[in-house]
Parts: structure tokens; sequence; C-alpha cells
């Protein structure tokens, strides 16, 4: 094999490793994703207050 034919090799196997890491560090970009992050960022900024829970939809009891 001709040098150009591993530094091609290497080459393709760099980009490859770049698509990977890209696709493992990309965040998430729906809107409830967005949502999700913001009431954690909230929650996280209250002081003293535990995590707010999602109402109910049920019947309230007691």
């Amino acid at each position: 094999m001709s040098n150009l034919a591993y530094l091609g090799i290497a080459v393709v196997i760099s980009l490859i490793g770049c698509v990977v890491l890209w696709l493992r560090t990309r965040r998430p970009r729906s809107m409830e994703h967005s949502m999700r992050e913001f009431s954690r960022e909230l929650d996280a900024l209250a002081p003293g207050e535990e995590p707010s829970q999602p109402p109910s939809r049920g019947r309230h009891t007691g």
C-alpha cells in the first residue's frame, strides 16, 4: 500500500471518531427538554424547598 492510502485510512478513522464524539455530546433541542431543564434550574435555585412535583390529574384525596 502506498503512504497516501495509510493516510487516507487514518483520516477516515479520525472522522468516524469525531462524528461519534459529536453524537454523544450534542444536547437535545426539543421544547420539552428545554422546559424540563428550566424547571430543574429553578428547583436548584429555590432555597430550602423540596423539588416541585408535576400536578396530579387524579382526584384529590384528603
